[in-house]
């Protein structure tokens, strides 16, 4: 992918982002993966970044989220989490009490990992040939 450019950087950041449903029960449809769509598209394009896929399963999502360097990755999940939980309650209230008793939806926990274009291993050898004067070697670990 292409690096996106900010007034005073050039960045290249994409997360993979999983969500759980709470306890794992398996609460979500396909009405609620269109509108989680559209509800996490709105949330990231206020936060400057932009989700490039979305999907999902009965007891989780993932997001392919392409980050702006503005961000601070758990105030972005609290926002995703927090406005798609209020929304398919209040949105998807018959199907969710059904399975839940308690005001709740996602799991307290998610996963997250930084996705690019290159293996570390790859990164770290490009960075270890990079022309270092020899007078600084020495001091290099």
């Amino acid at each position: 992918m292409k690096p996106n450019k900010g007034s005073h950087s050039v960045y290249s950041i994409h997360l993979h982002l999983v969500l759980v449903t709470k306890y794992r029960r398996q609460v979500i449809t396909l009405p609620m993966i269109e509108r989680m769509a559209e509800i996490f598209q709105n949330i990231c394009k206020k936060k400057k970044s932009l989700m490039l896929q979305f999907d999902g399963e009965s007891d989780h999502v993932h997001l392919l989220i392409d980050l702006h360097p503005d961000n601070n990755i758990s105030q972005l999940v609290a926002s995703l989490k927090s406005a798609s939980s209020r929304i398919i309650r209040k949105e998807f209230r018959t199907e969710i009490d059904r399975v839940y008793s308690k005001p709740v939806f996602w799991s307290g926990s998610y996963y997250i990992a930084s996705c690019g274009g290159v293996t570390i291993e790859r990164l770290r050898k490009y960075i270890e040939e990079q022309n270092t004067p020899t007078d600084m070697r020495s001091g290099i670990l």
